[in-house]
C-alpha cells in the first residue's frame, strides 16, 4: 500500500503553447491537480491532444509548466536550474518509451550502463548494477546482444532494465506495449505488475483500455483538465 507522502504533488499546472506573434496558440494543460502517492501504479489515459503527453512531459521534468507549482520528492521543481534539474530527473524518474530509444550500435549491457555512467558510478560498481538489473528482466543471458538482435519483447525488457538502473522513485511509461504484440505486451505489462507490486510508483501513459484496467488508479484528461480520477476496488 501507498504511503502518504506524495511523490508527485502538482498544483494547478498549466502549460501553454504561443505563436510567434505572442498570442495563445494551445492551452494544453489547463490547471491540473494532481498527488500521486509512493506506491500507486497509475493509468494516464485520453484521446489525442487530451494533454496526456504534455502532462507525461511535466511529470518527467522534460517540460516545464507555463504556470503552478510541480513538487518531485518534495523539490520544487521552479526552483531548479536546467542542470540540476537534469540530475534530479536522472536520479529520480526512470523512462520508458513505446520506440525503446535503444543505442543501436551499443550491447544491450552498455546501453543499461548509459544513465549510470552519467552519474559517474565507478565502472565496477555500474557493471555489477547492471547485471543484476538485466537478471531482474530476464536478460542476463543477452548482455553481449545489440538491440537489432533482439526482439522486440527483449528490447523493451532491456529499456526496463535502463530505466530501473539508478534506483529511481517513478517509472514513467509512454504507451509502453504500443509496438508490440498482444502476448508480449502482457508478458511486458505482467514486469510493470511486479515492479508496482515491490512498492515503485508507475505512471503509464496509454490509449489502451486494458492496459489501464491493470492500474489502481486512472486518471482520464480532457481539454486539458482532469476529467475522471477514478481508484479501482481489487487492483493492488
Amino acid at each position: 500500500m501507498p504511503n502518504d507522502k506524495p511523490v508527485v504533488n502538482l498544483q494547478n499546472i498549466k502549460r501553454v503553447y504561443y505563436k510567434p506573434d505572442g498570442s495563445i496558440l494551445v492551452e494544453a494543460l489547463a490547471g491540473v491537480d494532481l498527488e500521486i502517492p509512493k506506491g500507486q501504479s497509475i493509468a494516464i489515459m485520453g484521446a489525442s491532444g487530451s494533454g496526456k503527453s504534455t502532462l507525461m512531459n511535466i511529470l518527467g521534468c522534460l517540460d516545464r509548466a507555463t504556470e503552478g507549482s510541480y513538487f518531485l520528492d518534495g523539490k520544487d521543481v521552479a526552483l531548479l536550474d536546467d542542470r540540476t534539474l537534469s540530475a534530479v530527473r536522472g536520479k529520480t524518474i526512470g523512462f520508458v518509451f513505446q520506440s525503446f530509444n535503444l543505442i543501436p550500435q551499443l550491447t544491450i549491457l552498455e546501453n543499461v550502463e548509459v544513465p549510470l555512467f552519467y552519474q559517474r558510478i565507478p565502472i565496477a560498481q555500474r557493471r555489477n548494477l547492471t547485471l543484476e538489473m538485466l537478471d531482474r528482466v530476464g536478460l542476463s543471458d543477452r548482455t553481449g546482444h545489440r538491440p537489432g538482435e533482439l526482439s522486440g519483447g527483449q528490447q523493451q525488457r532491456a529499456a526496463i532494465a535502463r530505466a530501473l538502473v539508478t534506483d529511481p522513485s517513478i517509472l514513467l511509461a509512454d504507451e509502453p506495449t504500443g509496438n508490440l504484440d498482444t502476448r508480449t505486451g502482457n508478458d511486458v505489462m505482467e514486469l510493470f505488475d511486479s515492479l508496482h507490486d515491490e512498492g515503485l510508483t508507475t505512471i503509464l501513459v496509454t490509449h489502451d483500455e486494458k492496459i489501464g484496467s491493470r492500474c489502481e488508479r486512472i486518471i482520464h484528461l480532457d481539454d486539458g483538465l482532469i476529467d475522471n480520477d477514478t481508484m479501482r476496488n481489487g487492483v493492488s
